[in-house]
């Protein structure tokens, strides 16, 4: 007899149809939903579900397995562009006749200083090569920034500077060069090709607790003074009798 009605793997989908959860806007509800796979980084997808065997040349099947990648805390600090830690195994002394011990592959991290053309900032960031490489084929920082979805920047920082970018071009908040107004404008006309509504773009990058929170907040009503209320049903209890005395005089 099982023990839970729901397996508990769909309890998280559900929590999305119940309560506050169920009344976040429809677009970061989809953002959850999103079932897109990351971009391969660790391994090469074969593509194909059958390939000849190079020394037998039989037909046999093959599988595209991703190889597993650990994020440790440190990953939602910088832009490591997808890369992780991998753990596996490795033969002792290079013997592969001896014992198998643990390993923990790690990326190489650098420190690098960028420039933000909309938040008009100098950033230190903790990078990878792998983010520079990205950074030069997407032609500057916050194209790299704008362009990666939330599946491959890997990273709660990098969606942040995303959701700040975004609402900034929402905006178009004048407090960018504001004595200059015409490269101002030439930046938002830049990225003018990733302009959201600012109501979706306060959304972005937001995990489900800050989202809930952020709904409750808004859903927050201050309570009303009942000295408030009374006055007010005293002051409509005497616009009736007014009216009621208004209206035997005409009769």
């Amino acid at each position: 007899m099982p023990l839970h009605k729901v397996p508990p793997r769909l309890w998280p989908k559900l929590r999305l149809q119940e309560g506050i959860c169920a009344r976040l806007p429809a677009h970061f509800l989809a953002q959850l939903n999103d079932d897109t796979q990351p971009t391969p980084v660790h391994w090469r997808p074969l593509g194909v579900r059958y390939r000849r065997n190079p020394r037998t040349g039989e037909r046999e099947r093959v599988q595209d397995v991703p190889v597993p990648v650990f994020l440790p805390r440190a990953a939602d600090e910088g832009l490591w562009g997808g890369e992780g830690w991998i753990r596996g195994f490795r033969y002792a002394n290079n013997d592969k006749l001896s014992t198998r011990v643990p390993k923990i592959w790690k990326p190489q991290l650098f420190e690098r200083q960028f420039y933000s053309e909309i938040l008009d900032a100098k950033l230190t960031i903790t990078v990878t090569m792998r983010t520079l490489d990205l950074i030069d084929q997407a032609y500057g920082f916050d194209f790299y920034i704008l362009k990666t979805p939330k599946v491959d920047m890997c990273s709660k920082l990098g969606m942040d500077l995303k959701r700040t970018m975004l609402l900034r071009l929402a905006r178009r908040d004048p407090k960018l060069h504001p004595d200059d107004p015409a490269k101002r404008e030439a930046i938002y006309d830049k990225y003018q090709e990733f302009v959201i509504p600012e109501e979706e773009a306060e959304w972005v990058g937001l995990s489900l607790e800050e989202a809930i929170e952020k709904q409750r907040l808004l859903e927050k009503k201050d309570p009303v003074p009942l000295f408030k209320v009374y006055a007010e049903e005293l002051v409509n209890q005497l616009k009736e009798q007014a009216l009621e005395k208004e209206k035997e005089r005409n009769a």
